[in-house]
C-alpha cells in the first residue's frame, strides 16, 4: 500500500519534480482550454430538480474547466436554490461566513447604510479585483466549491471575467517553476488581522497560494489587492507575484461575461473578478452566493 501511495505521488501534475506527468497533463490541459463562454454554459430547466443529463453535464465542465455556467428561466428570489442545487452535486459541507443569513446564503447585493456588510467591496456597486474566495480563511477552511445565482442582475455593468486556476497555474510554471515554489510556501501570502469595536475579530492568515488537497487537486488561494496583504519579503517570492499579475492581464484563456436573470456560475473556487455596476434603485442587483469546503464530485 505505501509503495502505490508513493507512486500516486510520484504521478501528481502539480510535483515540480515530475516534469514528465506535469507535460502529459498540461498537453491535455491546454487542448481542452475552453476559448469562449459558450462551452461553459448548460441549459437547465429547474436548477432545484437537475435532470441526469444536466447534473452530469454540470460535472463534466467542472471536470474540465473547474467551472459551468447554468442558465434557468428568472424565478421568485428563493436563497435556497444555491444550497439545493449544491447537494445535487456533491456540495455538502456549506461555509456560512459571518456576513451571510442565518440560511449560510449571502445575498450579493448593495448594503450602503446597512450594518456591517456595507463596509466591504461584494455589498457595493465598486469594481472587484482578481481574487479566489476565502482567501482570508486558514487552511481547514478553504473555499473549494462556490454557486453564485443571479436573481437580478444590474442596470448595466457588473460583469465576470474568469479563469480557470489550473490555466493560471500552467502560465506560472512555464515562465519558472520557481514562480510556483515561492507562492506553494507555507507563509507566501499573509492577510492581516482584522479588528473591530471588541478587540480582534479575525487573527492574521498566512498560507500559500498554490496547495493540495486531499485528493490531490489544486487549490488557490490569492488577491490581487495590494491593501491589507503582506507578500513574504523575499526576491523569489516578490518575482512571483509580479508574474502572476502579468498572466492575469495576459493569459488568452480569460473569459467573461455577466449572469443574467436565472443563470448561475458553479465553481472549485476559480479566479474571478467583478466590473463596477449602476443599479436600478426599482429593481437592485441581487445574487446568492453559496460557498462550500467541498468541490464539485
Amino acid at each position: 500500500m505505501e509503495a502505490l501511495t508513493l507512486q500516486r505521488a510520484r504521478l501528481s501534475p502539480f510535483d515540480l519534480d515530475d516534469d514528465e506527468a506535469y507535460r502529459a497533463w498540461r498537453e491535455a490541459k491546454l487542448a481542452d482550454a475552453p476559448r469562449g463562454l459558450d462551452a461553459l454554459v448548460v441549459e437547465v430547466n429547474d436548477p432545484f430538480a437537475l435532470s441526469r443529463g444536466e447534473r452530469q453535464a454540470l460535472r463534466d465542465r467542472c471536470a474540465r474547466f473547474n467551472m459551468a455556467i447554468y442558465r434557468s428561466a428568472p424565478g421568485a428570489a428563493d436563497p435556497a436554490l444555491p444550497r439545493a442545487l449544491g447537494r445535487q452535486l456533491g456540495l455538502e459541507r456549506l461555509d456560512a461566513n459571518w456576513l451571510a443569513d442565518e440560511d449560510g446564503i449571502s445575498p450579493i447585493t448593495v448594503r450602503a447604510g446597512a450594518g456591517p456588510a456595507a463596509a466591504f467591496i461584494p455589498y457595493t456597486d465598486r469594481a472587484i479585483q482578481w481574487h479566489t474566495d476565502g482567501y482570508y480563511h486558514p487552511g481547514e477552511r478553504r473555499i473549494r466549491g462556490m454557486i453564485l445565482h443571479c436573481v437580478r442582475p444590474a442596470a448595466s455593468g457588473g460583469a465576470n471575467r474568469l479563469l480557470d486556476h489550473e490555466l493560471a497555474y500552467i502560465a506560472l510554471r512555464d515562465l519558472d517553476p520557481a514562480h510556483v515554489r515561492a507562492l506553494s510556501a507555507p507563509e507566501a501570502m499573509t492577510i492581516p488581522e482584522r479588528t473591530d469595536d471588541e478587540g480582534v475579530a479575525r487573527p492574521a492568515q498566512g498560507g500559500p497560494v498554490f496547495s493540495l488537497d486531499a485528493g490531490g487537486a489544486l487549490h488557490m488561494r490569492y488577491t490581487a489587492r495590494t491593501r491589507s496583504i503582506v507578500w513574504r519579503d523575499d526576491p523569489a517570492t516578490q518575482a512571483a507575484v509580479a508574474a502572476l499579475r502579468g498572466v492575469l492581464a495576459t493569459s488568452p484563456f480569460v473569459l467573461q461575461g455577466r449572469l443574467e436573470a436565472g443563470m448561475g456560475l458553479v465553481c472549485n473556487n476559480v479566479l474571478h473578478d467583478r466590473e463596477a455596476f449602476a443599479d436600478d434603485p426599482a429593481a437592485p442587483r441581487l445574487l446568492y452566493r453559496a460557498r462550500f469546503l467541498d468541490r464539485v464530485c
